[in-house]
């Protein structure tokens, strides 16, 4: 599948913007780029430390709640914090037990169990917490979206609810309700996480209860920030930059064990290793054990005791990896039969898939088709609880919103969404979310895009570009990493890396130098980039080894140069399949990926490029005459009598 670059033109502003703040023009314009034009606002961005806090009593209901807390706790009444199962909801939990426990409560708290409970709210629970005492229930990054039960409570026990996520149309009838995303908040930043909504009733508790200024524990606030995907901008940025910078010497002995046990060896964390890292380890608690696991673990004042829980979180990810690859196989078996590339979304359900798993399969599958994925999980109670994950250009709440009549539940953002319908009701609802899908997409939007911010030869790097880049981080959601582009160029020396041989690494440059580029988990591009022109998009960065300092090339995407994308006709059609007949004659099947075939026709024929390689595959694919074969991991050739019909291939009609 291949992406399109969306390139950024240099403007005027740039040159004035980098005067004014004495920096680099190209600085200037990647600022540009990120919707950072004013100096002030830019002198925030690029010193987050100094980024000031609004005041939490801008939020709607702060001081109601502010106010109802004060008095539990100087009743000594029992508290309960009702979080979520993610990073986010578990931090959440985290910060404020730790809080209220510092300002003298002495606080429970209760997180549902996904497999059982589901997401939000639950009726039992509530129930037995309003059985066993609890007077107060503060929710943390949920709550929103239940307006019944908190309905039912009221007069049993009294809610305070505190989100992030997007209100439906009416608000529940709860004590206070503190979420920025309300139409009648007049809080400035509505891009907070649930943690960070979590932090602004921290600071205002402080200042209500003590008359003090509070800025600690954003450790805490950086692993829900970054693992729920927010816009790293204005109070984000402050937060997550300085979370990031006290992690190594966090007073929670959790997080230091937690990375520990992640292998971080770096002394500076970056964005990165907590989404990829850290985040997944946690998470692995809330989807397939118990998410008071990441809680415990988070509170933990004992280095044993935070050791032994990191550890536990390790394996539990370990065996989520080995369940996520199973599901991810019978998804793709389940779509193997429906013709994906011609959905406009992809909704699929499974009998008993883990319902903590179910929401990275559905991202895997918009790496792979990029459509909206909805991947559900048949439950015994004739339930299907599903996670939805979207791609740009379709608004995933929205989109849920227009089948509301299908559905039992939903809720979450743009991009991603939980929803749970009645198996009776799923065959509806599919059509109409695949409906609503291709009625808001055009065909543009289901091509892939991937933005350059600056064309730039590898070997014109230097260690003081690099160096300078490093001001805009940390990266994430509304500031991604800054990605450099180069047009036909030609790699040398490709090889495979790795202890598995998964990793691509090769030289790019000219005269002036080479450099080296790591291209992680595609080794199987080695004989292509060896053999052709090829458009690179990269990150640079700088590698340090045995005491010496290098400049690489970390890459993004590869696509084939313009010499190379010439597309297949009759003959050479032709000529691809009987190569493809022979292979399947001599084997029984065709398992090798398109790259593969490309180096073995180039070898055994002439010279094709993986542009042509592919765009034949794909009109073989349209025509019926191959198929997918995901247990060999490649391709098999159907049986047919019929006549090779070009005009029955859109790929092929749409070419011409």
């Amino acid at each position: 599948m291949w992406k399109q670059w969306k390139t950024f033109d240099v403007v005027p502003e740039q040159k004035k913007l980098a005067e004014r703040l004495g920096i680099q023009e190209w600085i200037a314009g990647l600022l540009l780029h990120r919707g950072i034009c004013g100096v002030k606002e830019a002198g925030y961005f690029l010193h987050p430390e100094t980024q000031p806090f609004h005041d939490p009593f801008l939020m709607k209901d702060m001081d109601t709640a502010v106010q109802r807390i004060r008095q539990a706790i100087n009743n000594h009444e029992k508290i309960t914090v009702y979080g979520d199962y993610d990073v986010d909801g578990m931090s959440s939990t985290a910060l404020l037990i730790h809080n209220l426990r510092r300002l003298g409560a002495e606080p429970t708290y209760y997180i549902p169990d996904r497999h059982r409970e589901g997401y939000g709210f639950n009726r039992t629970a509530l129930q037995n917490l309003a059985e066993n005492g609890t007077e107060l229930l503060i929710s943390v990054d949920c709550g929103i979206a239940s307006t019944e039960l908190v309905a039912e409570m009221a007069g049993s026990l009294d809610i305070i609810i505190t989100d992030h996520h997007l209100p439906g149309y009416s608000l529940p009838k709860a004590l206070a309700v503190v979420n920025p995303h309300r139409q009648d908040c007049p809080y400035p930043d509505k891009n907070l996480a649930g943690v960070g909504v979590t932090y602004k009733l921290c600071q205002a508790l402080w200042q209500s209860m003590r008359n003090e200024s509070y800025t600690e524990d954003q450790e805490l606030v950086a692993l829900g920030t970054v693992a729920d995907i927010v816009p790293l901008l204005g109070e984000n940025r402050r937060l997550v930059y300085s979370g990031l910078a006290n992690m190594r010497t966090s007073s929670f002995a959790g997080i230091r064990a937690l990375i520990d046990v992640a292998d971080i060896r770096e002394e500076k964390l970056n964005a990165s290793h907590v989404g990829f890292r850290l985040a997944p380890r946690l998470n692995a608690a809330g989807r397939i054990g118990t998410a008071r696991l990441g809680v415990e673990l988070l509170l933990a004042d004992e280095e044993g005791k935070a050791a032994q829980l990191a550890m536990e979180l390790d394996l539990l990810n370990q065996k989520r990896q080995a369940i996520e690859q199973e599901i991810l196989q019978r998804a793709e078996e389940q779509l193997s039969g429906e013709d994906p590339e011609n959905m406009p979304a992809i909704v699929i359900a499974g009998e008993d898939w883990d319902p903590g798993v179910i929401g990275i399969v559905a991202s895997r599958l918009v790496d792979r088709y990029y459509k909206p994925t909805i991947v559900m999980s048949i439950q015994s109670d004739g339930i299907c609880r599903g996670s939805c994950r979207s791609i740009e250009g379709l608004h995933m709440y929205h989109a849920l919103e227009s089948c509301r009549e299908h559905i039992l539940q939903f809720g979450g953002h743009a991009q991603a969404a939980g929803v749970s319908v009645r198996v009776g009701e799923f065959q509806a609802f599919r059509q109409a979310f695949q409906s609503v899908s291709s009625s808001m997409l055009s065909d543009e939007d289901y091509i892939p895009k991937i933005s350059v911010e600056l064309e730039l030869e590898p070997e014109a790097l230097t260690f003081d570009m690099v160096e300078e880049l490093e001001q805009l981080e940390p990266y994430g959601m509304g500031n991604p990493k800054p990605l450099f582009g180069c047009r036909n160029i030609r790699g040398t020396g490709a090889a495979a890396i790795g202890s598995q041989r998964q990793h691509l690494r090769f030289q790019v440059g000219g005269p002036q130098g080479k450099i080296h580029a790591l291209y992680w988990n595609r080794s199987d591009l080695a004989g292509i980039v060896n053999a052709e022109h090829v458009d690179m998009v990269y990150s640079p960065s700088i590698n340090e080894w045995m005491g010496v300092r290098s400049l690489q090339c970390i890459v993004e995407d590869l696509e084939p140069g313009n010499r190379e994308r010439i597309f297949p006709e009759r003959e050479q059609l032709v000529e691809i399949y009987r190569f493809l007949y022979q292979i399947q004659q001599t084997e029984g099947n065709i398992p090798y990926s398109a790259a593969e075939l490309a180096v073995r026709f180039s070898a055994a024929v002439h010279h094709i490029s993986l542009y042509t390689m592919s765009m034949g595959l794909c009109i073989f694919q349209e025509l019926n005459l191959l198929r997918t074969d995901l247990q060999e991991k490649g391709y098999s050739l159907q049986k047919t009598s019929n006549r090779m019909e070009l005009n029955h291939s859109r790929t092929f009609c749409r070419h011409h």
